[in-house]
């Protein structure tokens, strides 16, 4: 039985952590400390004007398009770099923490608990119950813009930010830590980073397109952070009382995980 139950925690219910830590990439990109930064991030990783980035969209004659590819190829380069050094260093911090867990998965009720109450105190100081809990932490030295700086500035934002990602990224490293295996860590951090990191490149992509969009969001980040902070205190609450377990259980008998390739 006690075979059964570990091979349904850690091998089916994958396809949930992942949509879960996609979900958590996206809650973080939409919350108030970030989204209104993302123009300005963008100009600074394609060392592009705002100018520049607003023609992204723009039709006109031959030369017009032309350079409206180079455009969108420079910020295509320019955000990829930026996701894929914050990407390297999520996926770092999320195997480490989970490599320590495994240490300790004799004691795998107590843990869930743990985590369970850690990713609670998160969910409240995403909603800002907690005083002081979303002090920005900003490095304020930083690479030169451009394409060249771009990578190690991705790097910067994922440890600056931290206060900012900090909930939804511990709640991704709750999930890798209840199993305690580094690839599916990997996997998780990842999924992670994708949910933070596609809407950036896209909202670069797109510029002109998606700022009306981007303004519908700013106006009512308010409600990103209560549903982002709801759903990490649900997940808390699951892992202390033990339900996260049974849920899983639950799920693989409605869903045949078996036909779908995990890690």
């Amino acid at each position: 039985m006690g075979g059964a139950f570990e091979g349904v925690v850690t091998d089916g219910p994958m396809l949930l952590a992942i949509g879960a830590a996609l979900i958590a990439g996206l809650v973080s990109i939409l919350s108030p400390c970030v989204l209104p930064l993302i123009p300005g991030y963008l100009s600074y990783v394609t060392g592009l004007a705002g100018s520049d980035m607003e023609s992204v969209m723009g039709r006109g004659d031959t030369t017009t398009k032309t350079r409206t590819m180079v455009i969108k190829s420079r910020v295509l380069a320019g955000s990829g770099l930026f996701v894929l050094g914050f990407t390297v260093v999520f996926t770092l911090m999320v195997t480490l923490v989970s490599n320590i867990a495994l240490q300790l998965t004799s004691h795998k009720e107590v843990l869930n608990t743990v985590i369970g109450v850690v990713i609670i105190v998160l969910g409240l100081g995403y909603l800002g119950w907690i005083p002081g809990f979303q002090r920005e932490a900003r490095i304020t030295k930083l690479p030169a813009a451009g394409l060249a700086g771009a990578p190690i500035f991705g790097a910067v934002f994922a440890l600056s930010w931290i206060p900012c990602v900090g909930p939804t990224l511990g709640a991704v490293m709750g999930l890798a830590t209840t199993t305690g295996q580094t690839d599916r860590s990997v996997v998780l951090a990842i999924a992670f980073s994708l949910g933070l990191g596609v809407p950036f490149v896209l909202f670069g992509l797109f510029f002109r397109r998606l700022l009306g969009v981007f303004t519908v969001i700013r106006r009512n980040s308010r409600w990103v952070t209560r549903i982002g902070g709801g759903l990490l205190i649900l997940v808390g609450l699951a892992l202390v009382t033990g339900a996260w377990d049974h849920f899983l259980i639950w799920l693989t008998t409605v869903v045949d995980f078996t036909e779908v390739p995990v890690l």
